[in-house]
């Protein structure tokens, strides 16, 4: 789904916002509130994705994010791949925190 598409407000009470980055990614800026599981690590921690709730799943462009949807979707989550992953997040003026406070780093 192209991000200008998506719900202005997310995470809300009925989406997550699912980021499969690595944490060095994840460090230099991503949703606030979202869930963070490298997507090395997804089939191992599905436990922690309410399966309630529809999950927008990002990367760093999209690529990564493809991969997890199709995963979560074949295994019963409603998911939606977020075209153009946080840099698109980014660009479009969403808001973004950081533990490493350099959310140049992201784009």
């Amino acid at each position: 789904m192209a991000i200008e598409n998506l719900p202005e407000k997310l995470p809300n009470n009925d989406a997550v916002v699912l980021d499969v980055r690595e944490d060095d990614e994840w460090q230099a800026g991503h949703a606030p509130d979202a869930v963070h599981i490298p997507l090395g690590e997804l089939a191992g921690r599905l436990d922690e994705l309410p399966a309630e709730k529809d999950v927008f799943v990002v990367c760093r462009s999209g690529g990564r994010s493809a991969r997890a949807t199709a995963y979560l979707n074949q295994n019963g989550w409603d998911a939606v791949n977020v075209e153009g992953g946080m840099k698109a997040w980014a660009l479009t003026d969403r808001p973004v925190v950081s533990e490493s406070g350099n959310t140049a780093e992201i784009l």
